[in-house]
């Protein structure tokens, strides 16, 4: 018996939007990356593409429980000397409340070329607009 390889570039992927006003960042997370790496298809491969792109909106709404909004801290660094920064959820989501669910997703993909594929496909956006119209997406409800 032979092992069956779908045909990628035949294809169509679909396009879904989230709205993650009031959704727990976790659970949507994992709904992501599985959704960006094809698990929700019959046709899925492990070590091909073969998802859809998602589009994320109203991301400065998303939930943490617990104290995570205090607690849970980001480190950067630059690679000098002294060039470590730290920052909490709160104070990223008023700066940048798009890389909370990007980070997030960004854990749960492969760390190899095939998962800086998948995060091309997430767009995330801070508000109830975005640019994809003409993809047609299709509204998905995120997982509570």
């Amino acid at each position: 018996m032979k092992t069956y390889l779908p045909k990628i570039d035949q294809t169509q992927r679909k396009w879904h939007v989230i709205d993650a006003n009031g959704a727990v960042l976790g659970r949507l997370a994992v709904q992501i990356a599985d959704i960006l790496r094809g698990k929700n298809k019959p046709i899925f491969t492990p070590h091909m593409d073969a998802g859809d792109f998602v589009v994320v909106i109203n991301a400065e709404k998303v939930r943490l429980t617990g104290k995570k909004e205090l607690a849970k801290e980001f480190m950067t660094y630059s690679g000098w000397k002294g060039g470590e920064k730290h920052e909490n959820v709160a104070h990223r989501r008023e700066r940048r409340p798009e890389l909370l669910i990007h980070h997030a997703v960004h854990g749960m993909v492969p760390k190899n070329r095939l998962g800086s594929q998948l995060l091309t496909k997430l767009k995330v956006y801070r508000g109830p607009e975005h640019p994809h119209g003409p993809q047609q997406p299709q509204p998905l409800k995120p997982a509570n």
